[in-house]
């Protein structure tokens, strides 16, 4: 369950309180009985893992300016059909 963090407009006392997303904001002040109004703030956030740090998602020789070329597909030699003997042409033996 997230953890909302609530000031009061009157006395400008902050409270947190551990609620579900269904419940209701709290509307009123523990500490004066004045009026509450939710404080959003950034929360930290902990990528675990590799890949996330700049050091961890390229080879140290790359440059981060130029992105490494792909290897181009070859496409596959092309093979002549058999020759097929001429017409009018037979050999005797």
């Amino acid at each position: 369950m997230p953890t909302y963090e609530y000031e009061c407009q009157s006395c400008h006392e902050r409270h947190e309180a551990v609620q579900r997303f269904s419940d209701a904001p709290l509307t009123e002040c523990p500490r004066c009985g004045g009026p509450l109004r939710r404080v959003f703030s950034s929360v930290g956030i902990v990528f675990k893992g590799g890949g996330f740090y700049k050091t961890d998602s390229r080879p140290s020789g790359s440059s981060s300016s130029t992105p490494a070329p792909s290897p181009a597909a070859k496409p596959a030699p092309a093979t002549a059909p058999a020759a097929a003997p001429a017409a009018g042409a037979s050999s005797a033996d």
